[in-house]
């Protein structure tokens, strides 16, 4: 199927057009048909599936619409609601690129940087605000925002608002919103805390599901480097050494570790920042426009600081450290090989992390093939699945796209 085929106005092919995409992912196929007919929606999707574009094209097409209907009211059209700063920024760019043609104002709003200029824009007007909770509830009680207009919301990332602790802010919120609006809910996983509150703020919702989490896209090239934990510092700069190695998001699990890596990294001069929230706004920024533009080859994160951070083209994920709860495995590999792109993923595993990797194995229902040819391995290393896993549900899938168009993931990392 092409965008075409979705009845999209002219504008927006237009835009398409211009980022290079003419097919949509499965999400953005299966949701923008239901989003306009106004209907509430519910989304279990994890990042990379293209689910910010899933909702952004048809809000902007509803919203074209009834620009040109002379439906709109004075005030604040739409609310995209996100829990980071990141991703707040992301879905922004992204509504600027496919929105190019239509005359909308948007803005975004988040805590961590000075008031000042997202108020005066506030008072400017906006049709399209994207905004991290803390922060709106903040302008909100300042008087700066008022929601009465609201046609469109869209609650992103539920499950990560709960696990940040922004659930009863985005309750606040949502208590302000006029009863009658269109609600759009995505959340890569569905906890019962979770689907309560989609219970409670949608109606009659159509549901749509793609990639469970326990699956890993066929383009990502995945494997196992054994070595001591005394020997990743050194592995890791063994394997940036390699040119082929282009970019690469390295994953830490605390903070403090990302930032002895860039340390390390820095010795080696080897050129890499960390992105953790310890980090000031604008350092995160500058971090992450420097890992765009390939200022710098290597970024290295922790898993919420990196949750919406899409970046085109990413040829390598390390796992410098396996992640303690097994999907979040998927979650870092999958930010490369998007968009019909082939990616790297490298996991290093120490003796004591070895219960990690066979989690992972029996979650992702296959063996992760071991690299020996380096300087540090373990003699006689490895990790058996321990159960078969040819048939497991929401497993691994034959990838049926190798020889179809390039399909758009709403990657907005190259602007």
């Amino acid at each position: 199927m092409s965008f075409q085929e979705l009845e999209l106005i002219e504008p927006i092919l237009r835009a398409l057009k211009t980022e290079g995409y003419t097919q949509p992912t499965p999400i953005q196929e299966q949701s923008i048909p239901i989003i306009l007919k106004r209907r509430d929606l519910l989304g279990c999707a994890q990042t990379g599936t293209g689910k910010t574009a899933a909702f952004a094209i048809p809000m902007l097409q509803i919203m074209a619409e009834d620009l040109v209907s002379d439906k709109r009211k004075k005030g604040i059209k739409a609310l995209i609601l996100t829990p980071t700063r990141e991703l707040a920024i992301q879905i922004d760019e992204s509504f600027a690129a496919y929105g190019r043609h239509i005359p909308l104002k948007r803005k975004v709003i988040f805590g961590g940087v000075s008031q000042h200029p997202q108020t005066q824009a506030l008072q400017q007007g906006v049709d399209i605000l994207t905004a991290t909770p803390g922060r709106l509830l903040d302008l909100m009680q300042q008087g700066y925002v008022n929601l009465q207009s609201i046609q469109l919301f869209v609650l992103d990332e539920a499950d990560r608002m709960l696990d940040m602790g922004f659930v009863n802010d985005v309750k606040k919120i949502i208590a302000k919103l006029p009863a009658q609006r269109q609600t759009l809910f995505f959340s890569a996983t569905m906890p019962n805390e979770i689907q309560s509150l989609a219970n409670s703020i949608l109606s009659n919702p159509a549901r749509v599901e793609v990639t469970p989490v326990s699956s890993t896209a066929n383009t990502i090239d995945q494997s196992i480097f054994f070595a001591e934990k005394k020997n990743k510092n050194a592995l890791l700069v063994h394997l940036l050494k390699d040119k082929a190695v282009q970019s690469a998001l390295v994953f830490t699990r605390t903070k403090h570790g990302a930032d002895k890596v860039v340390k390390v990294l820095g010795t080696a001069n080897i050129k890499a920042a960390a992105i953790h929230g310890n980090k000031s706004q604008n350092a995160r920024q500058a971090a992450l426009q420097s890992f765009k533009n390939k200022s710098i080859r290597v970024l290295v994160a922790t898993d919420i600081a990196a949750r919406g951070i899409d970046v085109d083209d990413l040829s390598h994920v390390i796992n410098f450290e396996l992640p303690e709860v097994s999907e979040t495995y998927v979650h870092r590999i999958g930010r490369t090989g998007r968009a019909g792109n082939t990616g790297i993923a490298f996991s290093f595993c120490d003796t004591e992390e070895k219960g990690l990797l066979r989690d992972i194995q029996k979650l992702i229902g296959k063996q992760i093939p071991v690299r020996v040819d380096h300087p540090y391995p373990i003699a006689n290393a490895s990790v058996e699945l321990r159960e078969p896993h040819a048939h497991v549900a929401g497993g691994p899938r034959r990838n049926t796209n190798s020889g179809q168009k390039k399909k758009w993931h709403g990657n907005s990392g190259s602007r």
